[in-house]
């Protein structure tokens, strides 16, 4: 299983409160693009429309620029594939106030490409410096011993 692209700054802003793996429905030479390692997540997020879910931001450039269609766009939303329940509870997420979806990394499962998607919760101000003075005094740990 490789790693393809991962969401840094997800874990630092906000809290994961749920998990889900979905695919993703992409054209074959997206699927390239993204195995090369060329897909960005920064800034990304799940939109809920109807009974689908859509990934909205990410920026996956042509796998050969030269060659791409002339109307390809490289940040249009994405539709994921989910079952009925698990749209249900992402709808139900994205309804309650203070709660996004975002997602995680991409990553492959045999021969298809999974998104990691999480429910999650935004962090304040206090607790992300919480979380610096706590990585930092891990680190101080660390190189003493």
């Amino acid at each position: 299983m490789a790693r393809y692209a991962d969401n840094p700054k997800v874990h630092f802003d906000y809290d994961i409160l749920g998990q889900f793996s979905a695919g993703i429905e992409l054209s074959g030479t997206e699927v390239k693009s993204v195995r090369a390692g060329k897909m960005n997540l920064r800034g990304t997020f799940v939109a809920v429309r109807g009974n689908e879910a859509y990934l909205v931001g990410a920026e996956i450039p042509p796998y050969q620029p030269k060659n791409a269609p002339t109307d390809y766009d490289p940040t249009r939303a994405r539709k994921l594939l989910l079952g009925k329940k698990e749209l249900l509870e992402l709808a139900d997420a994205e309804g309650t106030k203070g709660l996004t979806i975002v997602p995680l990394s991409v990553y492959n499962k045999g021969r298809f490409l999974k998104l990691d998607i999480a429910i999650a919760r935004g962090k304040k101000k206090f607790d992300k410096r919480q979380a610096i003075k706590k990585r930092d005094v891990e680190r101080e740990i660390k190189r003493t011993l």
